[in-house]
């Protein structure tokens, strides 16, 4: 199942629902389904991965008193299905996994999502209580968003847009939240576009009762490190937990593929899945019209692990005219403004042609250590206790050589002052850079909006005390749901295609969490102890090469092909259809870049990006 929506004493249940249920029908292309009940509809639109005959939603217990609506895969459903009939529970269904969750709520009350091992957001209706409960998975994987409305009643899905189908749902947008989108890329939850909607943190659950709502968290909060745990330790345990999460992951009544962009942590996805598989794994490359180095290399190691592990190889070749032409696809597929990673789009588009789920590499950056910050958390920290006059050219010289980066930009970043503000120093723009670029309009609707409190206060609720841990969990709590996953579910519920991340397995999220910092990144090596997990499994070339992201090359391409897109969606008459972007700043960072004085690449889609979000969304709901 990969989408749900409904709503509970609105007064237009039955009227609301088929609407909302549509806007879904991208995300689960097989079936639907409907319920309605007194207060309560619940909706599903359906992928067909497990018990396709005989797993329609919603699901019930034996008396029917307990609904369930569910979006994503319960891999130890089978598990938690003969623990549950042994204990007298009777199941309907001859294995669909969402059946569980509502014997499991009989069993374990609203702490029932620590039992399941997987990905997924659940809504679940109990009759005798005339309660509603919203929980979303341990790491964020599956998105649900909400909004109350004025006579107590609360509306829920999958997806904004199904949201903003209910007449009760007003479109008034949240200009604090569009403010974080110029540093973050991405509206951080849990706000969105809307004033009215939010969404659902990771590992929170919701609970709705007599117009009510209470929000806490199932899940427990992470755990210390442990100093004593030994590399080969590490290194064994992380291996047994990713076979272990790859291999759940793997089952399905449908075919299942794997997404190899020729970096170390889908390469690993793929040779463990071909260890375990009887037949070949598809996998599945983008590639480039132009001959861009970087870009050459992923090719060329995707190449050389398929032809390791024996894989049915596809590629799959895009230029930067596919990316012009999807544009409004993409935007679609976000609802809300988003300028992060959509080179899944256009992979996800051609693996949706012969698979119905796809494993990919997601996460294991944000386990293990792998973005600037990440590089940068250790020694910053260090620089920031040591008086300025010790701060001697070799720890300068051995900075520079780990991250690339000029001394004067380290400098420039220890005299932002603490941990919150050298952070927003590596995020898009701060606020003093957005605010540059504001109308007197935009600076009104958005002020107090800042940015860097919003890192300060998340970094004041991490109990870790490493640098990089600390830098660790700030991205796992924010960057990986509200960017990283949001574009891993969007992009593939857009063509009706589920993906798997194995490496945020929950089990192995945890125990990754009790490593030191300095097992993660190692004199410069990112990643650092999962290489050494996977040293037997993938090829030294392979554990050694820098980090490639899986981005397309849209700095050269606004230089390029793209540079009239750009000057036409950002000239002076486009932004004065909103009003909120100055001209004449805009202006100068495009021309900046396009003579090549200046990178302003990221912040030009940013901008465009909005631009054309407003263009499409944003200018009915002002």
């Amino acid at each position: 199942m990969c989408g749900i929506c409904g709503s509970v004493n609105t007064g237009e249940e039955t009227r609301a629902l088929p609407r909302m249920s549509h806007a879904l029908r991208h995300r689960g292309p097989d079936a639907d389904g409907a319920w309605v009940n007194g207060p309560i509809a619940l909706a599903t639109r359906r992928l067909a991965l497990v018990d396709p005959e005989r797993g329609a939603q919603p699901l019930f217990n034996e008396s029917g008193e307990v609904a369930v609506a569910f979006n994503g895969e319960i891999y130890n459903h089978g598990q938690l299905r003969h623990r549950l009939q042994a204990q007298g529970h009777r199941f309907r269904s001859r294995h669909a996994d969402g059946e569980v969750i509502a014997h499991l709520y009989e069993t374990m009350g609203a702490d029932f999502p620590r039992a399941l091992a997987g990905q997924f957001a659940i809504a679940l209706w109990d009759a005798r209580q005339q309660t509603l409960w919203l929980m979303r998975d341990h790491a964020g994987i599956k998105p649900l968003y909400y909004a109350a409305t004025a006579n107590g009643g609360l509306i829920f899905a999958s997806e904004p847009k199904a949201l903003l189908t209910h007449p009760q749902v007003s479109r008034g947008l949240d200009w604090r939240a569009l403010h974080g989108y110029f540093s973050f890329k991405n509206i951080p939850a849990p706000q969105s576009a809307w004033a009215q909607i939010r969404q659902l943190r990771p590992g929170q659950r919701l609970c709705w009762r007599g117009g009510r709502i209470t929000l806490d968290c199932w899940t427990p909060p992470p755990p210390t490190e442990d100093p004593t745990i030994t590399q080969q330790e590490a290194a064994q345990r992380i291996r047994t937990l990713l076979e272990q999460s790859v291999r759940q992951q793997m089952q399905a009544d449908a075919p299942v593929a794997a997404a190899l962009s020729g970096g170390v942590d889908s390469a690993a996805v793929v040779a463990l899945m071909s260890r375990m598989s009887a037949q070949p794994v598809a996998t599945f490359t983008l590639t480039y019209d132009e001959a861009f180095p970087n870009k050459r290399a992923d090719q060329t190691f995707a190449r050389q692990i398929a032809e390791r592990v024996g894989a049915n190889h596809h590629e799959v070749r895009m230029g930067w005219r596919d990316v012009a032409d999807s544009l409004e696809a993409v935007a679609e597929a976000f609802d809300e403004p988003f300028s992060g990673v959509t080179s899944a789009y256009f992979l996800n588009r051609r693996i949706a042609d012969s698979a119905k789920a796809v494993l990919t590499g997601d996460g294991a950056d944000e386990l293990f250590g792998s973005y600037r910050p990440h590089r940068l958390a250790q020694p910053l920290a260090r620089l920031a206790t040591t008086p300025e006059s010790a701060r001697d050219v070799a720890l300068w010289a051995e900075l520079a050589e780990l991250d690339a980066t000029p001394p004067e930009a380290l400098t420039a970043l220890l005299r932002r002052g603490g941990e919150a503000a050298r952070r927003m120093g590596m995020y898009l723009a701060d606020d003093a850079g957005i605010r540059a670029l504001y109308t007197p309009r935009m600076q009104a609707l958005t002020d107090g909006a800042s940015n860097q409190a919003l890192v300060a206060e998340a970094l004041s609720a991490i109990a870790s005390e490493d640098p990089l841990n600390r830098m660790l969990l700030l991205d796992r709590g924010a960057l990986l749901p509200d960017q990283v996953l949001a574009f891993v579910d969007r992009l593939s519920m857009a063509h009706g295609l589920e993906a798997r991340p194995p490496f945020l397995d929950a089990e192995l999220m945890r125990y990754a969490d009790t490593l030191p910092g300095a097992l993660k990144i190692q004199r410069g090596r990112v990643k650092h102890i999962l290489k050494e997990a996977l040293r037997d499994l993938l090829p030294e070339p392979l554990l050694n090469r820098p980090k490639e992201g899986f981005i397309l090359p849209i700095n050269h391409w606004l230089r390029g092909p793209l540079a009239p897109l750009a000057t036409q969606t950002l000239r002076p008459e486009r932004l004065a259809r909103h009003g909120l972007l100055r001209a004449e700043p805009v202006a100068a960072l495009l021309q900046a870049h396009l003579s090549g004085r200046a990178n302003h690449g990221d912040r030009l889609w940013n901008l465009l990006t909005f631009q054309l979000w407003w263009e499409r969304c944003g200018e009915a709901a002002a």
